[in-house]
């Protein structure tokens, strides 16, 4: 179900204020019925829309994973860099954006979308949907820098960090994995610096329920399975 005004917006029918007039002078039908609530609730497959008695589409949700490369900017547009969605060139669906950010030089997953519902879900910060990292620092992971991140450690920010979850990897002195559930500007990067340590490698290996697997190349995407997207509620 959805508003019918995001359905009208969604449908390009016009801005919010615009649809809001479409409305209030009874140019939109549900059914036959002219609808003059922006609230009314609509859904596809069960109702049809009308605009001065023209049907209109039910914009078509996608949901894509993009394995992104260093390098490549977490951005819809840009001038001067190559960004995320250049890699998603050609993928089916429109008015596409990416599910937060990852910095030029991190790599990992991206996940991208025109569902602004489910966006809304996984970034906000009362949801506390957990990011997992594969970090490589400059020096090697003691178990103080564990306890002190999973702790949660003052970044400069008005408050600390959430509690994290932090396990050193196996084989590596130098490598770790960060769970947290936030989204801080270079968040885990400045929590490193926080215990003395500095990030020279990062990934982001899982968000929420999805898990960016080892078989999905670098600058490569692929659409979310059916278990994905029952795992978001989508």
């Amino acid at each position: 179900m959805i508003r019918l005004d995001k359905f009208l917006c969604d449908a390009n029918a016009g801005t919010r204020s615009e649809v809001k007039a479409l409305l209030k002078r009874g140019r939109v039908t549900v059914d036959g019925h002219v609808v003059q609530k922006g609230e009314f609730k609509v859904s596809e497959g069960t109702n049809v829309v009308c605009l001065d008695g023209q049907p209109l589409a039910f914009a078509q949700k996608v949901y894509y994973l993009l394995n992104k490369p260093a390098g490549v900017v977490s951005a819809t547009k840009d001038r001067r860099e190559k960004t995320a969605l250049d890699l998603l060139k050609g993928a089916p669906g429109r008015d596409l954006f990416l599910v937060g950010r990852l910095d030029k030089d991190t790599e990992g997953l991206l996940l991208v979308t025109n569902d602004g519902d489910l966006a809304h879900r996984l970034l906000a910060p009362d949801k506390h949907v957990d990011k997992t990292y594969r970090v490589l620092t400059r020096k090697e992971v003691t178990p103080d820098c564990c306890k002190r991140l999973e702790a949660g450690v003052d970044i400069g920010d008005e408050k600390p960090t959430r509690p994290a979850v932090a396990q050193k990897l196996a084989g590596t002195p130098n490598g770790l994995l960060l769970t947290i559930q936030e989204g801080r500007f270079h968040q885990v990067k400045r929590m490193l610096l926080a215990v003395g340590n500095e990030v020279v490698g990062l990934k982001r290996i899982s968000m929420g329920p999805l898990v960016l697997e080892d078989s999905l190349p670098k600058g490569q995407w692929r659409p979310l399975t059916e278990k994905e997207r029952k795992d978001l509620g989508v």
